[in-house]
């Protein structure tokens, strides 16, 4: 069975390609298939190309879906790492 949750993209760039490169490689640290949807589109955690073709921007809300042995732990630091705007500087 697997996990989800929704969040806000917050971050002004959205899901641009050094913030979907922090999300793929985080993304596989972790032992669970994950992916990301948004407008009628999905892609997995691991592909920075698929994050970017989501074209999450500021203020979209994007469904983090985990399943599989570190599940929980990979939806939580995926959501920590959304919530903190992908650590960048506005």
């Amino acid at each position: 069975m697997s996990v989800e949750k929704r969040f806000l993209i917050e971050n002004k760039l959205g899901l641009h390609a050094r913030a979907a490169t922090q999300l793929a490689k985080l993304a596989m640290a972790f032992d669970a298939k994950i992916s990301l949807s948004q407008g009628g589109k999905t892609a997995e955690a691991d592909s920075v190309l698929g994050l970017m073709l989501l074209e999450s921007s500021q203020g979209k809300e994007v469904l983090v879906r985990c399943e599989g042995p570190d599940q929980d732990q990979a939806l939580l630091a995926i959501g920590d790492l959304i919530q903190a705007k992908f650590n960048e500087d506005e």
